[in-house]
Order: structure tokens, then sequence, then C-alpha cells
């Protein structure tokens, strides 16, 4: 339902641009979990489409036509995903979607919009090992977030062990494929990884933090790597503080955790803890603070907070509107076409550029978290990174590269080889 205080400058935008009303509205998918483990995280980015779209029909629409969202809960349920976004495709036809958060949900529903031509931007870090011609990923691939910051802490730290603690489902443990390799290559020895893995909504984690204490107690500066998911984070920081886990002796470097995952927990204890992100609340810029500013208002909650995922929906629902002007349709294969090379805004004062590869450009930031429960930034890139779909640490990733350019037109195209391996999804990493 639309907040009552947008109430009377929508309908005077009626009046004013009667135009929006006499053809079809474009829809735009929402697929995102309203309900289930997930949605901690996910209703804020359901929220978050709706604001934008209620932006651009203030703007006078796209196209001449006013924007409908078009909202579904898949419920935190992997399969349910796939359902929902064949609902969205094939019965609601929308134009395009922008959903999920779990990779698993990811490819849950990958060859539903393959089938079906559909458009799906992913706002999420992924693992990636993954590239199709269907779905532009705004998250962060591996190298935009996962090994930059194992660099941070091997380099700015001087972390010599390391504990890789993930939610059991492809994402962490592919991320962790990738990061075990990249540990070994400089040296780190397989006594000094210990690697973890608990089911989604997991809540006891009184024993596996006592092997993590114990695990960082053998002299060698110690720091855990969290590719943990969902509401689980919250009892997983919780019983940090409650075992006296002291970011200066064992700190935590999230890659799923931000400002929505904290207003759940008394973060007093976690001070010093940190996360790898491409964006961060505290970003210092004006447009981040228009975006908060728009956010609070659209809530009606003061206390609002913004995080990574919500940038990248703001950065793929901008991009989208620009190819789809610069396409003059939201035809799909127009669309697809168009957007390559086009590049908007990000909140943290750069661009960001849609690559070839359906990944996009980001600056990479490490944060502390605060007592506040806001991030300082105590890193970044002095540069945008652009996102590579195959990991150059796996041995059957290395030679791939993504191009859904003409004539190449690949979303796995092996260099050694001269071939493409086909255009749907190649996973080379076992789930």
């Amino acid at each position: 339902m639309r907040p009552h205080w947008l109430a009377a400058p929508l309908l005077s935008l009626a009046v004013a641009t009667p135009a929006l009303a006499q053809e079809d509205p474009i829809k735009v998918g929402i697929l995102h979990s309203l309900s289930g483990t997930m949605a901690i995280s996910e209703t804020v980015l359901k929220d978050t489409v709706e604001m934008l779209i209620e932006q651009q029909n203030e703007q006078g629409g796209l196209l001449g036509r006013e924007l409908e969202a078009v909202v579904v809960d898949p419920a935190s349920d992997w399969p349910l995903f796939a359902e929902k976004a064949r609902e969205l495709l094939a019965q609601e036809e929308v134009d395009v979607i922008f959903g999920n958060w779990t990779s698993v949900s990811r490819k849950s529903v990958l060859p539903v919009v393959e089938e079906l031509n559909g458009l799906l931007f992913y706002p999420v870090q992924y693992e990636g090992e993954e590239s199709s011609e269907n779905v532009f990923y705004t998250g962060a691939a591996p190298n935009q977030q996962a090994i930059p910051a194992v660099d941070y802490l091997m380099n700015n730290v001087g972390v010599e062990r390391w504990v890789l603690a993930g939610t059991d489902y492809v994402y962490p443990r592919t991320t962790n494929k990738i990061l075990e390799a990249y540990l070994k290559s400089h040296g780190v020895g397989d006594d000094d990884i210990m690697v973890n893995y608990t089911p989604f909504g997991h809540s006891d984690w009184q024993n596996i933090v006592s092997e993590i204490k114990a695990f960082g107690s053998q002299g060698k500066k110690t720091a855990v790597v969290s590719t943990i998911n969902g509401d689980a984070n919250v009892p997983f920081y919780r019983e940090l503080g409650n075992q006296g886990i002291d970011a200066a002796d064992i700190p935590v470097v999230a890659f799923s955790v931000g400002e929505q995952e904290l207003t759940g927990i008394d973060t007093a204890p976690l001070v010093g803890h940190l996360a790898a992100w491409n964006y961060f609340m505290s970003v210092d810029t004006d447009a981040n603070y228009d975006f908060i500013d728009a956010w609070i208002e659209h809530t009606g909650d003061e206390m609002a907070v913004t995080n990574d995922p919500m940038e990248a929906h703001y950065i793929g629902f901008n991009m989208w509107t620009e190819a789809v002007r610069k396409a003059g349709t939201t035809d799909v294969d127009a669309v697809k076409d168009a957007i390559i090379g086009v590049s908007v805004p990000n909140l943290s004062g750069g661009h960001a550029a849609m690559m070839p590869n359906h990944h996009i450009t980001k600056p990479v930031l490490i944060g502390e978290i605060q007592d506040n429960g806001q991030f300082s930034i105590v890193w970044e890139t002095p540069s945008t990174v652009a996102g590579d779909a195959w990991s150059d640490y796996l041995e059957g990733s290395r030679d791939l590269i993504s191009d859904w350019r003409a004539p190449m037109e690949c979303g796995n195209y092996n260099v050694v080889r001269g071939s493409c391996g086909g255009n749907q999804a190649e996973e080379v990493a076992a789930e």
C-alpha cells in the first residue's frame, strides 16, 4: 500500500501527465522473500524496488508509460522461487524481474528466465562460476569482495589462520573453494584453514564458536571469513559476544551482514568486527544522503537503514531504465543489447558500468562495525573493479571468459580451446 504522504503528489502527477494512463503499464516483477529465514534481508529489497518505481513514475514513467510493481513472495523456499518466476513471466508478463538473494534461489530461477527469455537483475554478492544471457549480476563477484577482503586481512591485519564459516549451500561452498585455493597459493597450509557449514536458520552456535575460539588460540593471528546468511547471523554474533571473542583477537569479516542485519543485534560487543561490501550507509556523498533521505521518507521510519544490496538494486534499476530508453522499447532482446556499456552513478561518488559479461564495475570497501550499528570505512580500492564471472583460482574456470556481445555471445568461452561451452550457465563447482 502506498504511504499516505505520497498520495497527494502522485494524484497531482496523474492529473499533470494523463498520457501515463493511456497505455498499458510496464510491469516490473519483484521476486524477494517476504517470509521465512531470508525475509530479514530480502523484505527491504522489495521495498527498495517499489520506491524506485514510485520515483520513476513521479518523473513521468518510462517511454511515456507508468511502471507497475508486481510482487510475489517465494517465502525462502528455493523451488518456489522458480514457480514464482514462471508466474511473473508467463502469467503476469512482466518486462523485467528484480529479485533473489541466495544463490540457490537464483539457480532455481535461472532455467526459467532462460527458457522464457526474461530479464533478472540479481543484487547480491555471489560465488561467480556462472554467466547467463538473461541475468545481470549487480552484486559482487568474488574478485569484488571475497578476494580483496582476504588480501586486506592478510596484508593489513597479519592474519595467518583462517576460519571459513558459512551457511550450507552453493554460495558459501563455492566461495570457500575459491578462497581455499587462493590461500594455498599464498602458502597457507591445510592445518591453518578451518571450514564449517551450518544450515539456514541455525541458532545453536555455542559449540561452533568454542571451536573457533580454540582454533584461534594457537599463537597465530586468526580471522573468521563469514558467508553465513539470513537470520542465523543474529545468534552467531550474539554468541561471539557471549564468549568474549573480541575483534582485536579474532576479527570476523562478513560478506552477508550489513546494516539491515545489524538492526537485530546489540552491536556493542561487536565493535571492530568487519564486513566487506561495495557500499555502506556511512559513505559520505551527496548522492548517498539523497538516497537515505528518500528511503526514510518512503518507509516513514527515521531509523531506517540502507545497505549494499539496496544500492545494487538502485544501480540495476537505473541501468535497466537507461537501456530501455536507449533501445526505445522494453523488448528483452533489445534491452540486452542496449545495456552493455551503460554507465550510471553509484552512491559512493563514482559510476557503475555494465560489462560484456553482465557484471558491473564496483568499488570494494572494508568497514568496521560501530556501536551504533553503522560501519566505519577502514579501507577501499583506489578505483572500481570489474566483476569476473569465472575465478582465476579454480582449475575448471580459469580459462573461461564471458562476453555476450556479437559475435561471441557466450557465457563460458574457453580461450585455450577457442570454443564456447554453450549458452547455459556452466557450473564447474560442485554444489
